[in-house]
């Protein structure tokens, strides 16, 4: 059996968990074996409307939901994710991310098919290069399960598949023709769905290109498919670092013993995780709810690294909370909790504007001479500005020539 089909068996102290709740009551054939098998998780995902209706017993909004956006937008949700949903309460976090509501299939104004102007500048299929000195590599069309708030939904709604050879030979050779990008971050679609022998076969290429210093994955398999994150991958990452898989919890119900051991064991083998959370309205929009998240990513050695502001996607609307409430948590946050656990509010601006990170203004007045601040608790200080003010950096021409020198001996 292929290595990288099934994971290591879940540690006998991590068993205990939600989704062995959930799996109890939907699965109670599945084998252990089958459970922890990614593969067999993808062939029994649930994609349709029946289906659904099997498992969870849907509010009328939901049940419209699947039938009106049925051909805007798929549904896939792998058995070990529907086992997180709370059957009693469609505002689960899990279920709002995971089944349509009748709102999703509205357009409102100032939405975009390409929110974040990605399609300009495609110069090949695969190939995203929106900043000067890191390019998006789009591997697949497809997911594990498909987010009610996902950004490139005009991919991941399908037609767009796994790319060909000749596709991703196109890619490499436009990130090796072009020296000044030093940053490649792949996701879809879901890297983590392809298989390791083709996941290697992009990961060597670009990993031996002189000017790529880092590669990024973009996943969300360790929050919805953590069996996939199996002994086998984690080396393969760890093979070409340095690597950085950034993933994409939303709510603390996700971080389950599952998950937590699948980011473990990608920190254990030397892989550094990071977390990217989508702010949504009556799912995580309160600065408790972030913050819990925020502390049992740390417990996880998983970084918070960005709190993003829904893009201005098709039908994800009635999901986005007003700029307003972003600040206002990072306000209760600040202070409250370390700065490890405070991640950066960022905003993708509409159209291809690219990222922009936003924080509560801490400054009442700047002067000359000093500089007022007000504190978490609303008081005031003064910092006072140095009477030297040449910010200049006099050794940074030595350190450069040094630096091109031994750039032209190979080192």
């Amino acid at each position: 059996m292929d290595s990288s089909a099934v994971g290591t068996a879940l540690k006998p102290s991590l068993r205990p968990s939600l989704s062995a709740e959930g799996r109890a009551r939907l699965f109670p054939s599945a084998t252990d074996a089958e459970w922890t098998d990614w593969r067999w998780q993808q062939r029994h995902s649930v994609r349709n409307l029946e289906q659904l209706e099997r498992y969870v017993r849907l509010t009328p909004e939901e049940r419209a939901g699947v039938q009106e956006t049925s051909s805007l937008f798929r549904i896939g949700i792998s058995p070990y994710y529907l086992s997180l949903i709370d059957p009693e309460h469609a505002s689960c976090p899990v279920r709002m991310q995971s089944i349509p509501v009748r709102a999703e299939a509205r357009v409102r104004p100032g939405e975009l098919e390409d929110p974040l102007g990605e399609d300009k500048t495609r110069p090949e299929e695969c190939i995203v290069h929106k900043y000067p000195d890191r390019v998006l590599f789009l591997a697949l069309d497809t997911c594990s399960v498909y987010c009610r708030h996902c950004t490139r939904r005009r991919i991941t709604k399908g037609g767009e598949a796994e790319l060909t050879k000749d596709q991703m030979r196109r890619g490499i050779d436009y990130v090796r023709n072009h020296p000044e990008v030093r940053d490649v971050l792949i996701s879809g679609g879901d890297p983590f769905l392809l298989g390791e022998e083709r996941l290697e076969s992009l990961l060597a290429p670009l990993s031996e290109i002189p000017h790529v210093e880092m590669i990024r994955i973009g996943t969300r398999v360790p929050v919805v498919l953590p069996m996939r994150v199996t002994d086998s991958l984690a080396r393969l990452l760890r093979r070409y670092a340095p690597v950085y898989v950034i993933t994409h919890f939303n709510h603390p119900k996700e971080v389950t013993p599952e998950a937590r051991e699948a980011c473990e064991r990608l920190v254990d083998h030397g892989v550094p995780v990071e977390n990217q959370a989508v702010l949504m309205r009556q799912l995580n929009s309160d600065a408790r709810i972030i913050k819990e998240l925020s502390h049992v990513l740390l417990r996880s050695r998983v970084r918070p690294y960005y709190l993003h502001q829904m893009d201005v996607a098709e039908g994800c609307e009635h999901l986005r909370t007003p700029i307003a409430k972003g600040l206002e948590i990072l306000q209760q946050l600040r202070g409250h909790t370390s700065g490890l656990a405070v991640p950066h509010l960022a905003v993708d601006l509409p159209g291809g504007g690219g990222k922009v990170t936003l924080q509560p203004d801490y400054v009442i007045e700047r002067g000359e001479r000093e500089t007022l601040f007000r504190n978490y608790k609303g008081q005031t200080y003064a910092y006072p500005e140095p009477e030297e003010t040449d910010c200049s950096c006099p050794y940074d021409e030595v350190w450069q020539a040094r630096s091109r020198e031994l750039a032209s001996q190979g080192r």
